[in-house]
């Protein structure tokens, strides 16, 4: 019994568990077997009570760890079944004293065993905070760029419109993208297209502040929010970053030089909403395209 308990079920438990279509499904199926297999040990033990405690608290602890409160009160249902069928169908005496070498030879089992669940769970729940995080991140932030993604950044100057009209305090918008940006993937690649994307957020990253906020609004467009701030100077920050612009050099594009259009617009207290000031922004934007393009219009 001892054998096939120890020794052979855990290779078919494994066997089962691998192969099965649904293996979480049957590793609950197999702690059950666990659990039933424990009460036939508490009764071949004549209900020692020290061993019995301890099989049946160590298969607790793994049952509620692994399936929660339903797979405990089903596992120490089976235990308890288990025990007292074993007794009476072999006819087993009732002998809970526990004698002093009995107890040292359970205490490894009591001090190793909960600090080895322990050590599971907590680099379990490590490693489930590390997916939420990453998680959340990628729900939040551009795949390319690494700035905030379109929802995510929608959804900070939605923050941001409240605030400006809670505490009556300004902020500017900013709506910009890659001057013909079609004609840069076409007669340079997609590959040299990917690179001035992500050159321009870098150099927003630079240019801004840590408190403004920018985002990725969409293909080659980006957004970003400058809090008390005006427009005059905003206009000022995107000169600067027009200028550093105009000085790269693509080592795959030698010839390329990156130019931006970009609408600007104040907050301002007669606006409904937050859609109000993107649009406003946005047909700064068009303006400035409209008006010969690598230009920076106000919004009026």
């Amino acid at each position: 019994m001892l054998v096939l308990n120890g020794l052979v079920w855990p290779h078919i438990a494994y066997l089962l568990a691998s192969r099965s279509e649904q293996p979480f499904e049957q590793e609950i199926i197999n702690m059950k077997i666990d659990s039933a297999l424990g009460g036939v040990w508490v009764a071949i033990m004549s209900f020692n009570a020290l061993p019995s405690v301890v099989i049946l608290s160590m298969m607790s602890m793994n049952n509620i760890a692994s399936g929660g409160k339903n797979v405990f009160c089903k596992g120490l249902a089976l235990q308890i079944a288990c025990s007292l069928l074993t007794a009476w169908i072999f006819n087993l005496p009732f002998k809970p004293e526990t004698s002093p070498l009995q107890v040292y030879a359970c205490l490894p089992m009591i001090i190793i065993y909960p600090s080895l669940l322990g050590l599971v769970t907590y680099r379990t729940a490590k490693r489930l905070a590390e997916n939420k995080e990453e998680l959340l991140r990628i729900s939040v932030r551009d795949g390319l760029t690494g700035l905030y993604n379109r929802r995510h950044w929608e959804h900070q100057l939605h923050n941001q419109f409240d605030s400006c009209r809670r505490y009556q305090h300004g902020a500017t918008l900013i709506l910009l993208d890659i001057d013909n940006f079609k004609s840069i993937n076409d007669t340079f690649g997609h590959a040299v297209g990917d690179e001035a994307i992500t050159v321009l957020a870098e150099e927003l990253l630079l240019g801004l502040r840590a408190i403004d906020i920018v985002g990725r609004y969409g293909g080659d467009e980006f957004g970003a929010i400058l809090p008390n701030t005006t427009a005059e100077q905003t206009r000022e920050v995107l000169m600067r970053i027009q200028e550093r612009l105009a000085d790269l050099v693509f080592t795959q594009a030698p010839p390329l030089q990156l130019r931006v259009s970009a609408g600007i617009a104040d907050y301002r207290h007669d606006m409904i909403n937050y859609q109000q000031w993107l649009k406003a922004a946005d047909s700064a934007l068009y303006l400035a395209k409209d008006n010969g393009r690598n230009r920076i219009e106000l919004a009026s």
